[in-house]
């Protein structure tokens, strides 16, 4: 149904964010909003302990001076505040149901690759600087340009990867599935030691078999169901058999320990506006940033092109060429949403691929978005709260919203080794090197690598050429610093 066709009784917020137009109602973008605010709430606890026991170049720690986690309530509250006006605004101008939030990786990135070398101040305003680069990459249409020169097959290993890889991060999150310690020649294992053991894992098994089955009983809210029924599971099983965080003693929580909160405390937003722009090019020297930049931009570029790629085929949005609807506003939001992580204090935020979550739920506009979003807000003066919910019964969506896109496979040409290779290399090493950014690289390169290798150069796009060469740096970036360094 077109907006022109839209039902004369609809309302205003139904007109507004084209809920019927696109098969959706009010109710499922509100579950939608919920879910997926539940599936990433665990940034604004996780943010804080990535970024607030690094120290800088002076050996000051992010919000809190000389003192090592003394700003984690500063940055959780930027963390918070960020995440939700830009999630709203995801929601209002693009209408699309994206959630942003600080983004792992580049968080890590800045913590333990960047800060060492500068100060906090000056590491944000790299951080700024990425995001008005990529601002001005949406606004020439550059970055929608690239978008459109990757091939449609492409697109959908993409969002397969992506699954795979959002499956592997609810499987580890909850402690299913560990890194094994000691540099064996196996990366991984079932549990902790091999086997499954502990209270927790169990609350994760558990809400995975009921959403499952909710699931294909086909009934409305499965996710959420699974999500609050299983934390208030989590809070019996903790208060019972107080087993703390798996950081304290074996067979603890992943994350947040599910206890009702003893006290609730007013927000302290002491990293917002803490970033300089030009202190970096005193401390490290013009090619270092440069190079700096470059890592950061690349990763933020193409990681927001898979993600918006892959909800939208989840969601059923994607046109005929793989485009998402108002791709433009999306890639907007999401620059600006770079700038505004730097500027706060709390590193770039970008969308999240956790926001299939709320798709599986039935999320089909920026209306979702908009709830994630004040949820969000909410957070910032009930944090405690949203603390209860372990990931151990959160991330069971992700495994199931995995399986969801997986079933796109069927998409890509198998017989054809011209894009049945990149495909593949572009679906295995998402979840492989737990980085979407390095699976969309392998891909686009191969592509372009098989393509001339069979004479056939002529029929690559030239972006695709220029991106390929980009990623081709981009993987060789270490050697290249130190050769120039």
């Amino acid at each position: 149904m077109s907006s022109a066709q839209t039902a004369p009784g609809t309302s205003p917020v139904d007109r507004y964010f084209r809920i019927s137009e696109r098969g959706s109602t009010v109710g499922q973008e509100v579950r939608g909003g919920v879910v997926t605010f539940f599936t990433m709430a665990y940034i604004v606890v996780l943010n804080p302990l990535i970024l607030g026991f690094a120290a800088d170049v002076d050996g000051n720690y992010l919000g809190g001076g000389s003192v090592p986690g003394g700003g984690l309530a500063a940055i959780a509250a930027g963390t918070a505040l960020v995440a939700g006006v830009l999630t709203i605004l995801m929601g209002v101008v693009a209408n699309y149901p994206l959630a942003l939030a600080t983004g792992l990786g580049l968080n890590a990135f800045l913590a333990f690759s960047i800060a060492g070398q500068m100060t906090w101040a000056d590491a944000m305003g790299l951080i700024v600087i990425e995001g008005v680069l990529i601002l001005v990459l949406v606004l020439t249409g550059f970055r929608t340009a690239v978008f459109r020169a990757v091939p449609a097959e492409l697109k959908v290993a993409i969002s397969v990867g992506i699954g795979l890889f959002i499956a592997l991060i609810g499987f580890v999150d909850a402690g299913f599935v560990t890194r094994i310690p000691g540099g064996t020649t196996v990366p991984v294992q079932l549990g902790s030691d091999g086997n499954l053991s502990g209270w927790p894992v169990l609350v994760f098994i558990g809400g995975l078999l009921l959403m499952v089955a909710l699931w294909v009983r086909r009934v409305r809210g499965a996710i959420l169901i699974s999500i609050v029924v299983m934390t208030v599971v989590a809070v019996v099983v903790e208060a019972i058999g107080d087993l703390g965080r798996v950081s304290e003693k074996a067979g603890g929580w992943a994350l947040t320990v599910p206890a009702w909160p003893d006290s609730f405390h007013a927000p302290d937003f002491g990293t917002l506006g803490e970033f300089n722009l030009l202190g970096s090019w005193d401390q490290v020297g013009v090619v270092t940033v440069l190079l700096l930049v470059f890592s950061l931009l690349l990763a933020d570029f193409f990681d927001t092109m898979g993600t918006m790629t892959a909800i939208g085929a989840e969601a059923k949005l994607l046109d005929e060429e793989g485009m998402p609807p108002n791709a433009a506003r999306i890639l907007a939001v999401d620059s600006v949403a770079a700038i505004a992580g730097g500027a706060a204090g709390v590193s770039s935020n970008t969308s999240y691929i956790e926001s299939a979550a709320g798709v599986g739920e039935g999320a089909r506009t920026g209306l979702a978005s908009v709830v994630t979003g004040l949820l969000f807000l909410l957070t910032i003066f009930l944090s405690p709260l949203v603390a209860m919910i372990p990931s151990e019964a959160a991330v069971p969506a992700l495994v199931l919203v995995g399986f969801l896109m997986m079933q796109q496979v069927t998409g890509i040409a198998w017989d054809d080794l011209e894009v049945a290779i990149p495909a593949f290399l572009t679906i295995v090493l998402m979840p492989f090197t737990y980085s979407i950014t390095v699976g969309i690289g392998a891909g686009f390169v191969s592509y372009v690598f098989l393509k001339l290798v069979r004479g056939k150069a002529a029929d690559v796009h030239a972006l695709l050429w220029v991106v390929a060469g980009l990623f081709v740096v981009y993987f060789a970036i270490d050697p290249i610093t130190r050769w120039l360094t």
